[in-house]
């Protein structure tokens, strides 16, 4: 039903009313009043009768549209940030959405290997930049931030590209439990955008902040990076 449909309505029906509240207004001063009976006196010693307990107020009624909320409900939020580009050392892989946790700790050790034959530590927490998906499952670049590429090196393998991780503007979101129920956060995300307004890429990224290994682990904590128009 419309806005317009429902004020109509309910203005018709306050309009119904106020008339019945006049009718019955003016068919209560043509009634003739009924003489009060005699107040009965007290027998001697008698007490009279105690006055009835007001009845307890009526919980307060909820308002027109408003739904009730279950206890401890949360609505999802993201915190804005700005990701700044930093150097890359990763691996790209693909896998289905129940196999893609497996996967990336794959090819992180892949990364981490590379990485120690040629003396380079990590800067930061292990990350998964998720760059597209289709029927068959999702396109990864899975490794590890560093302070510095190695000059004159794109790559430290056919399968290890040094590179830089995205930038800009971002949102950023948190899962805790087990990688199997993090669709149920992304659905949470998808609904906070939508209800924002806000407009993302199709680009985003998992930062891995515990060492994890089975994906049913419910102690495991992600950061999710969605990067924004």
């Amino acid at each position: 039903m419309s806005s317009g449909l429902i004020r109509f309505v309910v203005a018709s029906f306050l309009g119904f009313a106020g008339v019945l509240a006049s009718q019955a207004s003016f068919a209560q001063e043509a009634k003739p009043a009924t003489p009060a009976p005699a107040a009965e006196t007290p027998a001697p010693g008698a007490q009279a009768p105690a006055a009835p307990s007001p009845a307890p107020a009526a919980p307060e009624a909820q308002k027109p549209g408003e739904q009730a909320q279950p206890p401890g409900s949360e609505t999802s939020t993201g915190e804005t940030v700005d990701l700044p580009a930093r150097p890359f050392v990763y691996a790209e892989g693909k896998a289905d959405k129940d196999e893609i946790y497996t996967a990336i700790l794959a090819s992180l050790a892949v990364v981490k290997r590379e990485m120690d034959k040629a003396d380079l530590k990590p800067a930061g927490r292990p990350l998964a930049v998720f760059v597209s998906s289709d029927d068959t499952g999702f396109t990864y670049h899975a490794g590890y931030p560093i302070a510095a590429a190695p000059e004159g090196k794109s790559s430290l393998s056919d399968a290890v590209k040094i590179g830089v991780t995205p930038s800009g503007k971002a949102m950023r979101f948190e899962h805790d439990g087990a990688y199997g129920d993090i669709d149920a956060t992304y659905d949470a995300i998808t609904a906070y955008l939508d209800d924002k307004g806000i407009e993302a890429q199709d680009q985003f990224i998992e930062e891995y902040l515990n060492d994890v290994k089975d994906p049913d682990d419910p102690q495991l904590q992600v950061n999710i990076y969605v990067l924004l128009k």
